[in-house]
């Protein structure tokens, strides 16, 4: 009976704590499409594409990645990032907006899916890691100044043609004089009102608001006869399913397109899907999210919109507004439906600059001044790295900022293997213990004896600092060296020319006669040491697994 009565209380608690959590994923639903439907239009003007396709990517692929994916809180939707690199490149090829642009913005989405699927399947989600937080803060940036610029058009009442940013910039100053002053007033106002409630009233859907009284206000007034461009008529109804009609030719030209949309959509969606994992003590299955954004692509590729991202703006927004579970993106896709059948004949009247203004306070939120002065202060060089991507994004492309952001990335990496720290462990006058100190001349052990250690694996590139450091500490000691011992915790693996180069240092090391033993050695190192003929060399009775037995076995020949 009391087991019952338990078993039932228990069930009452979880269906309790179940309904509440339904109705706060639904209460944040409804928020984050009170906040995120005008974005999505806005996203639509970067993409080069009409209106209504914005509200596009937030119903099937929505609802593909929230059933399929394995974050409970990455939203995916259209995100500037993607928007501004195929639109960049795209507008060359076909007149922004026409059909045969939107028939490759739909390709390119297509592609991305087919590209996201083989990466699933070879499990490439580990790609994300090579990207470092510190150039995708610079990326990021300069992808929020190049969208910022392009809106800068549409709030002055302009029409852009460049593509470059910094060509844009240059023919905003030269059409300055021709501006639409109205426009111009009322986009500085709406920017002004959504800065303000970012700091003021960050979970309030301002941005819903400014919609709303912008559209009874160009109604009421028309504002389009007083020369404020309006979004114009939008397709009701729910999207139909096709094939993009894509030529051959042009299906093989859009390939680098998707494949630069891909990267950025596995980095961007990875890093926000970990950091919100991360905060709330959960985890992810990055391969299984690479899937649900492969669906994604994919139905918004066959719906005739454009590419889905994981949207790091969008995500804080779904987390902020209290989502715990795509329950919320579910609902946030239900209500776009809604606005799709009932609502779309009033953003008819929709002004571009206010659009133009909504998504310039997005790409400034994308320049994230906190992180960059927190990497000025703690690492000026990564600083440096981050400012070098965001000027390649802004001065020559988003593509090119991408191939930049992980040339750096993997740059500053082998930088650190390349150049590694090395160090020489003598005792300390107070603990008598070994600590670490520089390399440097007539630093020694102990006499005739001195413990080097290398802190990197010994590759190509950095096996010549080894072999410089040895010679040189044994040219410059005080006292003649009769043991070198190298401190091998840091090094896991060794490379055929490393290998090679190591052998002849230990026979030069043992014409001296110079004795060389090896402590620390880890199981994968000395199987790298066995195969390479290196413990041949040196001796199987000079290679210890610690090192103040291989230090006691060294003393021995300087006594």
């Amino acid at each position: 009976m009391l087991k019952s009565l338990f078993r039932a209380g228990a069930q009452g608690v979880r269906g309790g704590v179940l309904r509440a959590g339904v109705l706060r994923d639904s209460l944040a639903g409804l928020s984050l499409a009170c906040m995120n439907i005008p974005q999505v239009l806005g996203y639509a003007r970067i993409a080069g594409m009409p209106a209504v396709t914005g509200l596009y990517t937030v119903l099937l692929p929505l609802v593909a990645f929230a059933w399929a994916g394995s974050s409970r809180h990455l939203v995916v939707a259209a995100d500037s990032a993607t928007a501004a690199i195929f639109s960049s490149a795209l507008g060359r090829m076909a007149p922004p907006g026409s059909a045969h642009y939107m028939a490759l913005v739909s390709m390119v989405a297509l592609l991305s899916a087919v590209c996201l699927l083989v990466a699933r399947l070879f499990r490439l989600g580990f790609l994300a890691d090579f990207l470092s937080r510190t150039v995708l803060v610079g990326f990021m940036a300069g992808v929020g100044l190049q969208v910022g610029i392009a809106m800068a058009y549409d709030m002055l009442g302009l029409h852009g043609v460049a593509h470059n940013p910094l060509l844009q910039c240059f023919d905003l100053l030269k059409a300055l004089p021709h501006m639409v002053p109205l426009c111009a007033g009322i986009s500085l106002g709406v920017y002004a009102l959504l800065f303000a409630g970012a700091k003021l009233a960050p979970h309030k859907p301002l941005a819903l608001l400014v919609v709303g009284c912008s559209i009874f206000a160009s109604w009421a007034l028309g504002l389009e006869a007083r020369g404020v461009a309006l979004v114009g008529p939008l397709s009701g109804g729910l999207p139909s399913l096709s094939l993009p009609d894509v030529s051959w030719n042009d299906t093989l030209s859009l390939l680098p397109v998707a494949a630069s949309c891909v990267f950025v959509i596995i980095a961007q969606s990875a890093a926000t899907s970990r950091a919100y994992a991360w905060e709330f003590q959960e985890t992810v299955d990055e391969n299984r999210d690479i899937l649900g954004l492969s669906l994604a692509n994919a139905l918004a590729g066959l719906s005739g919109t454009f590419t889905v991202n994981g949207s790091p703006t969008q995500t804080a927004m779904a987390v902020q507004a209290g989502a715990r579970s795509q329950r919320a993106q579910l609902v946030f896709a239900c209500v776009t439906l809604i606005v799709l059948l009932f609502f779309t004949a009033p953003l008819h009247y929709l002004p571009r600059c206010v659009l133009g203004a909504i998504v310039f306070s997005v790409a400034m939120g994308m320049i994230d001044l906190r992180a960059l002065r927190r990497i000025r202060q703690e690492s000026p060089g990564e600083f440096g790295l981050a400012l070098i991507t965001m000027a390649t994004v802004v001065g020559v492309g988003v593509e090119q900022g991408i191939l930049v952001a992980i040339m750096l990335s993997l740059f500053r990496h082998v930088r650190h293997s390349y150049e590694p720290h090395t160090m020489v462990l003598q005792e300390d006058a107070h603990t008598h213990l070994l600590e670490a100190t520089q390399v440097k001349a007539g630093v020694e052990t102990e006499p005739g004896l001195i413990v080097y250690r290398f802190c990197a694996d010994l590759f190509y590139a950095n096996c010549n600092r080894f072999s410089e450091d040895i010679r040189f500490l044994i040219n410059t000691a005080h006292a003649p060296v009769c043991c070198i011992v190298v401190d091998a915790s840091a090094i896991t693996d060794i490379d055929y020319s490393a290998a090679s180069l190591l052998r002849d240092v230990l026979r030069e090391l043992q014409a001296k006669p110079v004795h060389i033993l090896f402590g620390r050695v880890n199981p994968f190192l000395r199987a790298d040491m066995d195969r390479h003929g290196i413990s041949a060399v040196v001796g199987a009775d000079n290679i210890y697994t610690q090192l103040h037995t291989a230090i006691a076995a060294a003393r021995a020949y300087t006594v």
